[in-house]
This record gives structure tokens, C-alpha cells and sequence, in this order.
């Protein structure tokens, strides 16, 4: 694969890129302009359009091709683009930062590595038409903080049994973007502030940011932290172990209960934190009582973090789909308050992370990371 040189004067003063972000069914497409977002379209799949593929991977040629011909649809011309992003998918364990997508990322990518062969995650897409099309541009594809980067301290892995490590699998991209922009707000850079960042959507993380990496934070996905929307969270270990062989339950029936019909979904029937915040508006108190455990054990994985940077906390951030709760922020910050200054960063931008990790890098402010 041919290397590109990333020297500034070897770009125009205005960067056109074009941003990549697949989902399960649907593709996000942007064209940036420097900070600017000049186009944004998302192509949107039903089952039966999905249907004939056996795997995500297997729609690789099917969603090409969708992008490109929206790039067509809004007079884009591609030639004009100086680097092409997509967001990352699942590798082998990395520091945060902004990648050149190479050869050994798009082979680990296409043996899904990261899920240990066992199935593909739906944003390897996004890396992989991200650089076959800079391929055919010949300009640079990038990526930038990867689902799997893992920034933990050696004492954060243990885990009390020799033969689980803690993992890092988390929001990383819009971790570090709140955690970049709260530094800014602050006049300091991302490296010099010790940040807890909490990511609240359909799972919830809660990083602790040391000084620009995130050295220790909740894996949202496999039952750690917060219960979430549609995640178990951490559990009573010896009860799940009842439950698991209690012949009631088999093991994908188990996974599912922690991930995708845990949390909200198991207690309450909705994932939808609006319609939770109806049902207590008409006096369920059921509903508040959960909705409030939720809030009450994001303020304990707060205040875990602080003691991981020993109390000296510049800022908690609280960002993500939920953060435009007031509530449920308010419910939060009653408790985490004394900790530090606490500032909202409602929802999340992935596409806007991943043209900034890349301006950054085009700009010179950043050298590139090689993946290795």
C-alpha cells in the first residue's frame, strides 16, 4: 500500500474530507470543509434490504457503492478531497489518537481480530471503504480513536480472578472528543487536565482522563459500570452465576439480558428515556425509582474515577444522548457536585470527532499513529 506524506505544505489551506460512519442499518456520510459540515446524508436500511447479505462484511460492495453514488446525487466531486475517514472498528488494543489506516489494520479488520474471528462489527465497514476509496483518489485515509483503544494503567486490568482482564471497550471516540473540548473551554490542552468524562446513550461509560489518556473507564459493553438503557451494567457475581445455571436461561438468551434487554429494557419495557421521563411526569413512581438508581450509579462510577485521579479533578463532563435530561443531569450533579465543576455536553457528534482527529493530524498539530 502506497504511503502518503503528511507534510503541511504538501496541502491546500482548506482540507476537504469526506467522513464515513457505518451502523447495523444505515451509513453516515459527510463532507467537510475544514470545520465546516458542507453535506450530511444518511442512508437508511430496512431488513429486507439487508436481508440476502450473511454478514456485515458481506455488504461491503452494496454500501461502496450506495456512498458513492450519493457523493454523485450532491455534485460532489470525490477528486477534490484531500483524505478520506472512517470510524473505526474493532482492532487489537491501541492509545488513542488519529490513525493512517495501513495494510495490517485493513487485514486485522477483514479477520475481525478484535471480536477473535468470531463475527464482524458493523463499523470495520467504515475503515475499509474509507481506504479502498483514498486508494482510488490516492490521497490518505485515516481513522480516529478506535472503538478498542485502551489507554488502562497495569492496575487497572486486574480484575480478582487471574483469568479475566478488565478491557477497555468503550465510547473512545466521543470520550476523547468531549475530553478535548472541555480542555479547550478550560484554555488548556487535552494533556495537561485531569478530566472524568461520562458518556450517556443506550450504554453509559464513565472515563477517567489523566493528563490526555484515558487510564482507567467502565466497559459499557460486556456488563460493567452503570446499568444503561439496554445494558445490565456490573452485576452480583454470585447471582449471575446462580442465574446462568439455574436451567432457566440459555447463553445467548443470558448475553442478551446484559446487553440489549438489560437496564431500562429489563425494569421498565423501553430503552427511551423520554418515555420513562413521561411515565413519571404522570406519577409512575416505579419508573423514578429506576430512573433514578440509573443516575445514582453513574454517580458512583464518578466518584470512582476520582479516586483513580487521586481527587484532583478539573472537570466532569457529562455527554451523549441522555445529557439533554435534565433530570436526570440534575439528579447526577446533586451527588458528584462536590467533586468538581460539572459542565453538560449534550448527545454526540462522531462524524465532527472524526474530522477534527483528522484536521488535527493534515494541520501538522498531530503526527499520525501507525497501527502495528
Amino acid at each position: 500500500m502506497q504511503e502518503m506524506l503528511l507534510k503541511s505544505e504538501d496541502f491546500p489551506e482548506t482540507f476537504k474530507l469526506l467522513i464515513i460512519n457505518t451502523g447495523s442499518t444505515s451509513t453516515k456520510v459527510a463532507i467537510y470543509e475544514n470545520e465546516s459540515r458542507v453535506m450530511d446524508h444518511v442512508i437508511r436500511y430496512n431488513k429486507e434490504e439487508l436481508a440476502p447479505f450473511d454478514s456485515i462484511i458481506d455488504q461491503y460492495d452494496f454500501r461502496k457503492k450506495d456512498i458513492l453514488d450519493v457523493m454523485q446525487s450532491k455534485k460532489i466531486d470525490i477528486w477534490e478531497l484531500d483524505a478520506v475517514v472512517g470510524r473505526g472498528g474493532f482492532l487489537r488494543p491501541l492509545e488513542g489518537g488519529t490513525y493512517r489506516i495501513n495494510e495490517k489494520m485493513l487485514n486485522d479488520l477483514r479477520c475481525a481480530v478484535g471480536t477473535q474471528g468470531t463475527e464482524h462489527h458493523e463499523a470495520n465497514l467504515a475503515t475499509l471503504i474509507a481506504c479502498d476509496i483514498a486508494q482510488e483518489l490516492n490521497v490518505p485515509a485515516f481513522t480516529v480513536d478506535p472503538i478498542v483503544v485502551d489507554e488502562y494503567e497495569e492496575i487497572a486490568r486486574i480484575s480478582g480472578i487471574p483469568d479475566i482482564k478488565r478491557k477497555s471497550l468503550t465510547h473512545a471516540l466521543n470520550q476523547k472528543a468531549v475530553g478535548r473540548r472541555a480542555a479547550k473551554e478550560l484554555g488548556k490542552k487535552y494533556e495537561d487536565v485531569n478530566l472524568i468524562v461520562i458518556h450517556m446513550g443506550g450504554g453509559i461509560t464513565v472515563g477517567a482522563h489523566c493528563k490526555g489518556r484515558m487510564i482507567d473507564i467502565n466497559n459499557g459493553l460486556n456488563g460493567d459500570g452503570p446499568f444503561s438503557p439496554e445494558r445490565s451494567g456490573g452485576l452480583p457475581v454470585g447471582d449471575l452465576i446462580e442465574l446462568c445455571y439455574s436451567g432457566k436461561y440459555t447463553l445467548p438468551q443470558m448475553r442478551k439480558k446484559i446487553l440489549g434487554q438489560g437496564g431500562l429494557m429489563a425494569y421498565l419495557g423501553t430503552n427511551d428515556g423520554k418515555e420513562v421521563r413521561r411515565r413519571i411526569a404522570e406519577g409512575d413512581k416505579y419508573a423514578e425509582l429506576i430512573y433514578k438508581a440509573m443516575a445514582y450509579q453513574v454517580a458512583k462510577e464518578i466518584g470512582s474515577c476520582a479516586t483513580v485521579l487521586y481527587g484532583k479533578v478539573d472537570l466532569i463532563c457529562i455527554a451523549g444522548g441522555l445529557a439533554f435530561d435534565e433530570l436526570l443531569v440534575s439528579w447526577i450533579k446533586e451527588r458528584v457536585n462536590f467533586l468538581a465543576e460539572v459542565r453538560v455536553y449534550p448527545g454526540e457528534d462522531e462524524i465532527r470527532s472524526l474530522a477534527e482527529g483528522t484536521l488535527r493530524v493534515l494541520r501538522g498539530e498531530e503526527k499520525p499513529k501507525e497501527y502495528c
